[in-house]
Formats: C-alpha cells, structure tokens, sequence
C-alpha cells in the first residue's frame, strides 16, 4: 500500500503507478473541516530520510468526497481514508462524514499520532486511554478501522491493547519519531513549525521492532508495517517481524513508482526461495 501523507488526496501516483496493482491507496489524513497546517519550510532532507513538518494540511472531508474520491475509486484502486481530528470529537464528526462512501473505501485509518489540544497538545497516540476514546469514537464510519500509532513511547503494546480494545480491526506500525534539525549558518530551526517527523530508512529498525513486538503480544491482530520501506527486502523484514501488509511513503518522494517496484522485488524473493503466498512469509522470525 501507498502510506498516509505521501501519496497525496487521491489519484496524483495513477500517473506513475496502476493503482489498482497495489494493495490499497491510504491517503493523506482528513479532517472534518478543512485545515491549512504548518508554516513553511515544510520539509528538510536528512541522511537517511527526511523531516516533514506539513501539519495535516486537507480540504476536508467533504471537499475530498466531491472532488478527489470519485477519481480515486475510477481507477479501480482500493481507498483507505485516514483522519484525524484535535479533540474525540473532531475524530467522530470525520469519521461519521466517510459513512456514505462507495464500497472502495475498504477501511478508515484512525491517525492518533497528532496533537490533542483538550490535553494541551499531547498526543493522542501517546495515551492509552485517549487512544481507546478516539477508537471507539470513530465506530460511525462504518468501515474497518485501523489505529496508526506513535513510536514515540514507552511500551507500544499497552497503546496497541487499547486500541484493539476498543474496537481497532488493525494497528499501523509506525508513524514518524519526533525529530529536529538546525541550520547552523542562520543558527535557526530549519522547518517552520520548530519540530517535524522523521521517516524512511532511519526508522525502519524501530518500525520492525514495533511490528515485531505488537505481534508477539497479539498474535491474531492485524497488523500493518510501515516506516522505512524501499525495496522488497525491507518489506520482507516487517512481514517477517509479523506484519500482515506493508505500506510505502518517504519511498514515493525520490521515486513514485516505488510502491509496485517492491511489489515485483518482493514476488522475485519468494519465487527464488519457493514460496507460494505472501502470507507464508508472516511473523517467520518469531520462529
């Protein structure tokens, strides 16, 4: 799958990519009412992946329902929607919006890893009991729902037990570490709104560990791995750490076909080492 946040608000990679080849298109996170993000510079690129300090920007879930989705499902491509909100209820209002959608909407990605301003901008992702609220909260949708969480926490397990509690029919493993960079000629932060997310193949070893641990403690969940992924061997290490899917998103940024190139990658590994399904591949390091 394409990840939240790097494929745009609908078909802009159908240009690159066969949409439907993939497992699922997620696109950037909606909110209910439309939301203009952070000040410029957006993005900074680091070694091993880059910051990004976008802030959410969306028109909406209503003006994403007119004007993106329709393009999105002609392409035959399955639609997660991702949403997010700054209190539960903003998350219920988004999720509520997406209940009339057409069936290519297969699921709602429930991003918990933004600021809750009725607990003075902590995370809801970094408590386990907002995460449960925001969970239940989004059950209008009438759509699956898959709870992407922080890595940026003690214990991702006691995060993801909440989540699946409270009604999560999958986790997303993981979203961006908090991260900061300066210029040192200006001596001043480099992104606009101070801090911004890290991603790509820094974090990949924190993603698998995340992947690899939520699936020892649930090992009937559902899970999604992201962070980190450019080729079919860095897919393989979330599959094998016990992802059921994986998804592509710093990747898309330097090369848009990315997302099929590690699907061929992926299915030329299995045909070398005989195996049949995917699947067959899921939680092999566990033993």
């Amino acid at each position: 799958m394409t990840a939240s946040g790097t494929a745009g608000h609908g078909a802009e990679l159908g240009e690159y990519v066969d949409l439907s080849a993939l497992g699922a298109v997620v696109v950037k996170s909606l909110s209910a009412e439309p939301w203009e993000g952070n000040p410029p510079p957006r993005l900074h690129e680091t070694p091993s992946g880059m910051l990004n300090s976008v802030g959410l920007q969306n028109p909406g879930v209503e003006a994403w329902i007119e004007h993106d989705l329709p393009a999105l499902v002609a392409t035959g491509a399955r639609v997660v929607a991702s949403i997010w909100g700054f209190s539960v209820e903003g998350y219920a209002k988004a999720a509520a919006m997406l209940a009339d959608t057409p069936s290519g909407v297969v699921a709602v990605e429930v991003n918990l890893s933004c600021p809750n301003v009725e607990e003075r901008r902590h995370m809801f992702a970094h408590s386990a009991s907002a995460t449960a609220e925001v969970v239940d909260a989004t059950a209008p949708c009438r759509r699956p729902r898959w709870a992407k969480l922080s890595p940026n926490v003690t214990d991702i397990t006691e995060i993801a037990a909440a989540a699946l509690g409270a009604g999560a029919e999958a986790l997303t493993l993981v979203n961006t570490l908090m991260g900061m960079a300066v210029d040192p000629e200006r001596s001043q932060l480099v992104l606009g709104a101070g801090g911004g997310g890290l991603s790509g193949p820094a974090i990949r070893p924190v993603a698998v560990r995340a992947v690899y641990e939520c699936r020892q403690a649930f090992p009937d969940a559902a899970i999604v791995g992201v962070g980190g992924v450019g080729s079919g061997e860095d897919a393989l290490e979330h599959l094998m750490a016990g992802a059921d899917a994986v998804q592509v998103g710093t990747a898309t940024f330097f090369e848009p076909r990315a997302p099929l190139r590690i699907v061929r990658e992926l299915g030329r590994w299995c045909r070398r080492h005989d195996v049949e399904r995917v699947r067959d591949l899921r939680g092999a390091a566990h033993g």
